[in-house]
């Protein structure tokens, strides 16, 4: 990150750097965005097809693990200091609310709108599903937990615990 930090033209670089951590988290997110959809898609085009709404809980479940680790250790290196057992709980306690939040526009299309077939084509309700699936409960969710981690998980307060211990471990 610090290679195209330094390419990057000045203006724009003190404000990537002002907001590393939405940068980082972004960038985590992208890549949880990738696992999230091609589990979701395998699951619901193949053994889950009957249950889309499940086989998007299971892949937020997988995503959200593979967030977890990304998290800790790049985005949020700095910050916390707590358990590594008690931080990791807050985290998925922080997830599994933002899975209810992530859920609830896909639900609404398929269940409350009828956004699938047979009242509406299968097209449609591939689209509608993306939309509300991947789009909108996605991006609701990942203000949540934006907040919530830095809030609760990985509080600014805790990190100077952290930091402490990065120089230390660097010193040996």
């Amino acid at each position: 990150m610090e290679t195209v930090l330094k390419r990057t033209p000045e203006p724009l670089r003190s404000v990537l750097i002002k907001h590393r951590e939405l940068l980082k988290f972004a960038i985590v997110g992208g890549t949880t965005f990738l696992v999230d959809n091609g589990v979701w898609y395998v699951l619901k085009l193949t053994v889950l097809e009957p249950k889309p709404t499940t086989a998007k809980a299971i892949a937020i479940i997988v995503a959200t693990i593979v967030s977890y680790i990304l998290n800790r250790e790049w985005s949020f290196r700095t910050r916390g200091g707590r358990e590594r057992h008690h931080e990791a709980a807050l985290f998925f306690v922080i997830s599994g609310i933002a899975v209810v939040v992530n859920l609830v526009p896909l639900y609404v299309s398929r269940y409350v709108l009828h956004l699938e077939v047979p009242h509406v084509t299968r097209l449609v309700q591939e689209i509608a599903d993306f939309a509300s699936g991947s789009i909108i409960g996605m991006v609701l969710a990942m203000f949540f937990r934006f907040w919530g981690f830095k809030k609760w998980v990985f509080p600014d307060e805790l990190g100077q615990r952290r930091r402490d211990g990065d120089q230390v471990t660097r010193l040996r």
